[in-house]
């Protein structure tokens, strides 16, 4: 009986360390992201929001980061600037957003930035999730002259995405 008690521990033994090892091994070969999976956003875009022109500009990514800003106008006078900055890290791409106003205002708090983390990237198309978990936002390359950035939200259990700025290309 002790045979076959020493048995079967050793046989769950082997089986609990390889489930560990599947599992691990399945972390460590998940994509992470890069600075590539967004640099499809390189360019200067001009679009219109809120009955105004809304222009970004991103320029291509240099060692961790890829930076862009847009401008909000309306009546030829800004409403908002908006920063977003991905920097890489070892889980992919993050985004980090700050909210100017008329006179460079900042809208967050001096040391708070709206944080994005990176889901999944296609190609012309990326995906990145709020920290909170409460929206999602894709930046999609449609064309070689339209840029779309996409807000998604929770609706039913599923996350459905508007068109939330459609930019054209400035050549």
């Amino acid at each position: 009986m002790n045979k076959f008690r020493f048995c079967a521990t050793l046989a769950l033994l082997c089986l609990v360390s390889c489930f560990i090892s599947l599992d691990s091994s399945a972390q460590t070969t998940a994509k992470t992201g890069s600075l590539a999976d967004v640099a499809f956003m390189e360019g200067r875009w001009l679009g219109t929001f809120n009955g105004g022109p809304i222009e970004a500009a991103w320029i291509a990514p240099a060692g961790d980061n890829l930076s862009g800003f847009m401008r909000m106008m309306k009546d030829n006078k800004v409403t908002m600037y908006e920063m977003l900055i991905f920097e890489q890290t070892d889980r992919g791409p993050i985004v980090l957003v700050k909210h100017f106003g008329p006179g460079l205002v900042g809208r967050e708090e001096k040391d708070v930035s709206d944080r994005y983390k990176f889901i999944e990237a296609g190609k012309d198309r990326a995906l990145f999730e709020k920290e909170d978990g409460s929206i999602r936002i894709i930046y999609e390359k449609r064309s070689p002259d339209q840029l779309v950035i996409q807000r998604g939200q929770q609706k039913d259990g599923k996350w459905a995405f508007n068109d939330l700025f459609v930019f054209n290309r400035v050549r």
